[in-house]
C-alpha cells in the first residue's frame, strides 16, 4: 500500500461553485497509483465540497439559488453575526452540505460518472483563498 498527500489551494471569487476537478485529476496522475481510494477533506467552516453534474451550468446557478433562500443573509435570522451577514448562513450552508468526499481511484482515475465534477462551494460573499486537503491510499 502507499499514500500520498498534498494540499490544494483554491481561490474563489466570493460565494459560488468553483470546479476543482482538473487540478484534483493533475495530481492523481502523478502519483502512480492504480487503484485507491481519494479523500478530498475542505478545511473551512464556511465553504463545502460536492460532487455535481459538470456539463449544464445551470445546475450550480440554481443550486446557488436555492442555498441562496434556505439559509438567507438576514442579521434577524441569526445570533452570530460578528463576522458579516454572510458568515452565519456560510455555516449553516457548510453544515448542510460536505466538507470530505471519498472517491473510488480505478487504473489511476477517479470513478466519476460522465457528468460529476467535484467542486467547492464557497459560501463567503468576498473571494477567499481555500485548502483542500487530498490524501490518496492505494496501490
Amino acid at each position: 500500500m502507499k499514500q500520498a498527500v498534498t494540499t490544494l489551494t483554491v481561490q474563489t471569487r466570493g460565494a459560488g461553485l468553483v470546479e476543482v476537478t482538473g487540478a484534483v485529476e493533475r495530481w492523481l496522475a502523478g502519483q502512480g497509483i492504480g487503484t485507491g481510494l481519494l479523500t478530498v477533506f475542505c478545511r473551512h467552516t464556511s465553504a463545502s465540497l460536492l460532487i455535481q453534474e459538470n456539463a449544464d451550468p445551470d445546475v450550480c446557478r440554481d443550486l446557488e439559488r436555492f442555498f441562496k433562500r434556505l439559509a438567507p443573509e438576514d442579521p434577524s435570522l441569526y445570533l452570530h453575526t460578528d463576522e458579516g451577514p454572510d458568515d452565519m448562513p456560510a455555516h449553516i450552508r457548510a453544515a448542510l452540505t460536505n466538507t470530505q468526499l471519498s472517491i473510488p481511484v480505478m487504473e489511476g482515475r477517479m470513478a466519476l460518472g460522465t457528468w460529476q465534477g467535484i467542486y467547492l462551494f464557497e459560501h463567503r460573499a468576498r473571494p477567499h483563498s481555500r485548502q483542500l486537503a487530498l490524501h490518496l491510499l492505494g496501490e
